[in-house]
């Protein structure tokens, strides 16, 4: 395992990672007066992190590799474990890139919501006024907004099933969002828009379609040239339709697969077609990039302050699966930590690959982490995945007189 600590000063620290190209209509937003002292004062626990990520490999029952960055502006903490292919043993590449999964939901939602800054896209509209003929008259009310917060009551589109063997099968089939658009709205809606939270694909499918019809280009041109290309994210893509290959150096993923005599498999499964996830899940990036768009993100330098507010709005309805209070936002989650530290940002799960990204609102404690999980669809989040986290925003004691 390759580690390393440092600690920054803030100023030093912020301006290193967000100098770049600036969006051209964002300026940066002020941080609230109670947001002045910072959430986390402390550098990132080194040992608590190394710790997190040890032992990773083959014979790990969770998983094969890990990439951790911690940032904010108490510290940084960069660290990698495991290997990059289970049959060459060589270590995990530090810098490589993964597949991402929903974090694409934050990209979308980021998208969406400069066209409402520019006047483009009206949050409370009905989304069939931006897109006649594609939605039927049962979702007539259904709203931009009510799809970025997972609120629109839209049913999930038919696929090829939830077991890992049933997926694995289709995993070189090609995707139409308009094909998944049209078999969603054919069914009922699972509750009346806006009175509940469901999180599902094709709410950000819906979006992805919106932002193609607004714009006038592809989905990937759009975040390409509004996202990526401003902040100098290079590393970062959108695989194209038919590509089911990780371009450039990566960590191969594996899926644990138990075998008729009781036996583990672990099955590669880093070759695969993302396109049924498309807006709502298809990204690959690396860690360095996904730090760099949560500060500019954050900070304002994507998404104007008045918009940006969506992405920290949790709406007031329960979810619909387990009754509890809603925790999603627009592209985004909110997060208490046990300690009472609140949190924002967004996992993503592909086979073989857990993803998040996340920070303080202030952004005094950053993380990006992709894990090669060996059941990142799961259930449950994973234990390694799970370590980090807390490991990442632990609040160290502050040394005596500081």
């Amino acid at each position: 395992m390759h580690a390393r600590t440092r600690t920054l000063i803030a100023a030093a620290l912020v301006l290193g990672i967000v100098s770049g190209p600036v969006v051209a209509h964002a300026a940066p937003t002020p941080v609230p007066a109670e947001l002045a002292a910072p959430v986390v004062r402390t550098p990132p626990d080194a040992a608590a992190l190394e710790k997190a990520i040890a032992g990773l490999g083959p014979e790990h029952k969770d998983a094969t590799a890990a990439l951790v960055r911690v940032g904010g502006t108490s510290g940084s903490w960069h660290g990698s474990s495991g290997v990059s292919d289970i049959h060459t043993g060589r270590n995990a590449v530090e810098q490589g890139r993964f597949r991402a999964g929903s974090v694409t939901k934050t990209f979308t939602s980021a998208v969406v919501l400069q066209l409402a800054a520019e006047g483009r896209v009206d949050l409370d509209r009905p989304v069939r006024w931006y897109l006649p003929g594609t939605v039927p008259d049962t979702y007539r009310t259904v709203t931009v907004r009510q799809l970025l917060n997972y609120t629109s009551g839209i049913p999930a589109a038919d696929g090829p099933g939830d077991s890992f063997e049933a997926q694995w099968e289709h995993r070189f089939d090609v995707t139409d969002p308009h094909a998944q658009l049209a078999n969603a709205f054919a069914k009922k809606p699972e509750f009346t828009p806006g009175t509940a939270q469901h999180y599902l694909n094709i709410n950000y499918t819906a979006l992805g379609v919106l932002i193609e019809k607004v714009t006038g280009t592809t989905y990937e041109e759009a975040v390409a040239r509004r996202i990526l290309k401003p902040l100098g994210l290079r590393q970062t893509s959108f695989p194209a339709r038919t590509q089911t290959k990780i371009h450039g150096l990566h960590n191969r993923g594996y899926q644990a697969v138990m075998k008729a005599d009781g036996s583990r498999e672990l099955r590669d499964v880093t070759e695969w077609n993302s396109s049924d996830r498309w807006a709502a899940g298809d990204i690959i990036s690396t860690t360095a990039d996904l730090e760099r768009f949560t500060i500019a993100l954050f900070t304002g330098r994507i998404v104007p302050a008045a918009q940006l507010e969506e992405m920290f709005t949790v709406p007031a309805v329960k979810d619909f699966a387990s009754g509890k209070d809603a925790a999603l936002t627009a592209g985004m989650s909110r997060m208490v930590l046990p300690d009472g530290t609140v949190a924002w940002g967004k996992s993503g799960g592909r086979h073989g690959y857990n993803t998040a990204i996340g920070a303080t609102r202030d952004l005094s404690r950053t993380l990006v982490y992709s894990v090669n999980s060996t059941d990142a669809k799961g259930q449950y989040m994973n234990p390694v995945a799970l370590g980090i986290v807390m490991a990442a925003f632990a609040k160290q004691a502050s040394p005596r007189g500081a």
